[in-house]
């Protein structure tokens, strides 16, 4: 199935380009690998879990009737991958938040298979919010927008708005057309912890926690989708993702402003999130030697997400050279948390990234990956 397959979309507007889409990879990032070490160590390879399924019509169909009894099931999207449930069934919904150890009153973001279901969620629909789901859907594009009254205050967070989405990936689409409603999809990690862009990933985090998992590869984006509210007289930003603000800006006709204190809750905004289990710091470009000597000197293991190649005298447990545009490095970044994370270093050190609205989404992953363990998790 090809995502090019996907029917066009009823919202109307005036269509423009999609940004953030797959692109071509040269390879995998350099890396010089330590073995792990000590208690703390991530097992790397093993058997593959048997929940992991390849996706067929089979395995799609069984997919959609473990939703509706009310199961969890993990799939991808263009973005990261989602743990799934029947967004109409408040019973299930609470299954996601059990799974995940997530708190109630976040929000989670509910799928559709097209657009013209917008309606049975939200009880408005701003004509602003109608050109950007004309522009970017399907696609890595949330509109948070006014809930309609049937919706379980399990989905919103007890808020009253919702968050909707019209996944691109074919894997997605496919699922959700055979499902036939609304399925409501976090990510499908631990609360407060890297998003998984492959299925094994789903399969390390949740384990028994979820009934299946449909492996659709790598994920194209690896970023989590942009969030953008129509709750009030003009759209905000909630969270940067795989669209960016100049391609929002270009449709909108000005840039969404930014949240204040009055803006709905929304996924993986909260300050510390898409965390390494290991302590992570942002480092400027020129200060990255300097602190790997300091923390070698001191008898640290470390851990090093460089945008260029190491060094002649190396460094670290683990270099790994991270590609030097905004949005392959967004594609590989969860996956090179993951690696960094799975050395048990004692610090991971990531180079930051340049300033300049390509790099928005990253620099916020960034942000809240390294925050600190103390600071409440999204």
């Amino acid at each position: 199935m090809n995502s090019s397959r996907i029917p066009s979309l009823p919202l109307g507007g005036e269509g423009a380009q999609r940004q953030g889409g797959p692109h071509e990879r040269a390879g995998p990032p350099q890396a010089r690998i330590a073995p792990p070490r000590g208690e703390g160590a991530q097992r790397q390879g093993g058997p593959l879990n048997t929940r992991i399924v390849p996706v067929g019509g089979e395995t799609i169909a069984r997919a959609a009737a473990l939703l509706h009894s009310g199961e969890l099931v993990a799939f991808p999207t263009e973005t990261v991958y989602g743990l799934g449930a029947d967004a109409g069934n408040a019973d299930a919904v609470r299954r996601i938040f059990a799974a995940k150890g997530r708190p109630a009153d976040h929000p989670v973001i509910v799928h559709l298979g097209e657009s013209a279901a917008v309606a049975q969620w939200a009880r408005a629909v701003p004509d602003a919010a109608r050109r950007l789901a004309a522009a970017f859907w399907p696609g890595p594009l949330t509109l948070v927008l006014p809930r309609a009254a049937h919706v379980s205050d399990a989905v919103t967070g007890g808020q009253d708005s919702i968050g909707l989405r019209v996944p691109s990936h074919p894997v997605a689409h496919a699922l959700l057309m055979a499902f036939g409603g609304g399925i409501a999809a976090p990510s499908a990690n631990r609360f407060g912890r890297i998003s998984p862009t492959t299925a094994r990933h789903v399969a390390d985090d949740l384990g028994a926690g979820v009934a299946l998992i449909l492996d659709g590869g790598a994920c194209d984006v690896g970023i989590e989708s942009t969030i953008v509210a129509f709750t009030d007289d003009e759209p905000v930003l909630l969270r940067p993702g795989g669209i960016g603000i100049d391609a929002l800006a270009r449709v909108l006709g000005r840039a969404p402003r930014a949240p204040d204190g009055g803006a709905p809750r929304a996924p993986g905004t909260l300050a510390s999130h898409y965390a390494p289990r290991t302590p992570a710091k942002l480092v400027a470009t020129d200060a990255l030697q300097a602190e790997m000597r300091q923390l070698a000197s001191h008898d640290e293991r470390v851990a090093v997400l460089a945008r260029r190649a190491a060094g002649p005298d190396g460094g670290g447990e683990l270099w790994l050279h991270a590609p030097a545009e905004a949005a392959p490095y967004a594609h590989d970044l969860y996956a090179n948390l993951r690696a960094l994370d799975a050395v048990a270093a004692d610090v991971i050190l990531i180079e930051a990234v340049p300033a300049g609205p390509a790099w928005l989404a990253v620099r916020d992953r960034l942000a809240r990956a390294t925050r600190g363990e103390d600071d409440d998790r999204d």
